[in-house]
């Protein structure tokens, strides 16, 4: 049975990451429209559970992509890259809500939290003026683990002093990790308050105002944040109210099936990235750049071969994850590497400009560091496992074979791909030795395909299916973050040992 959902996660996955590749690279630089992401809606209904796989939990990954993909087409024919990155914060929201009112428990438990938010106002205050200052450096406030300045660190800190059943506050805990309970990061409106004028105390209070709001009234509050952001693409609360009714079966043979609350607010949200996010106008013109475009498809070449060739060796569910996100960081490294760079002088180079950025911009979005906290992460793990492999091949003449927990990486496709090896095509030919560390600049901003989310997403559901009672995320494990391992000196300020 072991054998069977392992070969099946694989396949998914990686239909899943080829879909989106293959759409980007046949559309890059044309103009996205919504139909250009059924590719990817027809990959996600091939998932099926298998053995002891809940079919509940694959059915509320395939239904929300499908409603996705539905309500989109009906309200919009596009979606301008100003509001792409919001497109998987409808989900969580109207789950939530979905939940509140068919166990009035949860939602009791939910307005026990709320007075808990009221009452938290001393450790709310010291976190949101260190997020405004930069205090724990490059972080990531919508983290899937406890990292420190992550909205998930501080949700953590609240629950510990609610007394809500364990079942509950893990749910809603999961619902600002890997459920995106609407689009909002702690602090946000901390900090424009007090650039506009207000005096501490107030900031705080608007502050604690807008997170109760979160829980309170999930979708009014992602409307309302919409509205301010100035989304145009279409109507948001339209999008919530049809997407609400139309997973409510979903979201209810769920919670008969015994799937924990903290599992059914997180599946739905995370798989439809790919739907006007991945997939969408601003990859499309991000990949026109052929050497951007080749890192993705290498990189994706590089986790598919080394999936394929491992198969008959995985013993568990977890390994096909942990080997899928490894062989792409050691494949993003190693890019890195062709052109005289690595990990450690990336983390160096993007801590000191976070510091600059926060100077500049004090009132930057919440958001706008995540991504190159995820990009400083990944290549530092895939330089842990390329710098142990070149200090054991040592000075000899063989191939270097990276391995991901004793699994060996095919770095082949790299240099397979005659864009990679190439660069002189790209810039002045004599002095071509910065093309590829520029492409993954750009990449630093916008990593998703490299992580990557679709996979992660995929195998994750897969791995809930097969653990459906107990909550997926957020991440109980040290993140292992590379600005703290590094440069900064934070570990003390994570939750991870702490996790409700």
């Amino acid at each position: 049975m072991a054998e069977e959902v392992i070969e099946k996660m694989v396949k998914e996955a990686m239909a899943a990451q080829w879909a989106d590749v293959n759409v980007i690279k046949e559309k890059r630089g044309k103009e996205f429209v919504i139909d250009d992401v059924k590719p990817y809606v027809d990959a996600v209904n091939q998932m099926k559970a298998v053995g002891n796989q809940s079919k509940a939990v694959i059915r509320l990954h395939v239904d929300s992509v499908n409603a996705h993909y539905e309500i989109l087409r009906s309200l919009t024919k596009t979606v301008r890259p100003e509001d792409d990155p919001f497109v998987e914060h409808y989900q969580t929201p109207a789950i939530m809500e979905i939940l509140y009112e068919e166990d009035e428990s949860f939602r009791k438990s939910v307005e026990k939290f709320i007075e808990g938010i009221e009452k938290a106002e001393a450790l709310i205050g010291l976190e949101v003026v260190r997020i405004y200052g930069g205090f724990y450096g490059p972080t990531c406030v919508v983290d899937f683990a406890l990292i420190p300045g992550s909205t998930s660190n501080i949700v953590n800190r609240i629950l510990k002093t609610v007394d809500i059943p364990k079942e509950h506050a893990q749910a809603i805990l999961a619902s600002k990790s890997w459920g995106m309970n609407t689009s909002y990061g702690f602090g946000e409106v901390f900090a424009k308050e007090i650039e506009n004028g207000a005096t501490l105390s107030d900031a705080i209070k608007k502050e604690i105002e807008m997170i109760k709001l979160v829980y309170d009234q999930p979708t009014e509050a992602q409307a309302k944040l919409m509205d301010e952001h100035g989304h145009q693409s279409f109507d948001v609360r339209k999008y919530m109210s049809e997407y609400k009714s139309r997973m409510k079966g979903a979201v209810k043979e769920a919670m008969d099936d015994g799937v924990h609350y903290g599992n059914i607010v997180t599946v739905p949200a995370y798989c439809v990235g790919d739907a006007a996010h991945h997939i969408a106008q601003s990859t499309f013109n991000m990949c026109k750049d052929d050497v951007v475009m080749a890192v993705i498809e290498a990189t994706s070449a590089v986790m598919d071969s080394t999936l394929n060739a491992n198969l008959d060796k995985f013993k568990s569910e977890y390994q096909p994850l942990s080997v899928a996100t490894g062989a792409g960081a050691v494949a993003v490294e190693y890019i890195l590497e062709l052109d005289g760079f690595n990990a450690p002088m990336i983390v160096d180079l993007l801590t000191k400009r976070f510091h600059n950025y926060v100077q500049l911009y004090p009132t930057r979005g919440g958001a706008a560091e995540l991504h190159n906290h995820d990009f400083m992460d990944m290549i530092y793990r895939g330089w842990k496992y390329l710098d142990k492999a070149r200090r054991d091949r040592n000075g000899v003449e063989t191939k270097l074979v990276p391995k991901v927990g004793g699994f060996e990486v095919n770095l082949d496709p790299i240099h397979e791909n005659e864009v990679l090896m190439n660069p002189q095509r790209y810039a002045y030919p004599g002095c071509a030795i910065s093309v590829r560390f520029s492409a993954l600049m750009r990449l630093a901003d916008y990593p998703c395909l490299l992580t990557s989310e679709p996979v992660t997403a995929t195998m994750m559901t897969n791995i809930i299916a097969l653990h459906k009672e107990s909550p997926a995320s957020p991440a109980r494990v040290c993140k292992d973050c590379a600005t703290a391992a590094l440069v900064d000196f934070r570990h003390a300020y994570c939750q991870w040992k702490e996790a409700v």
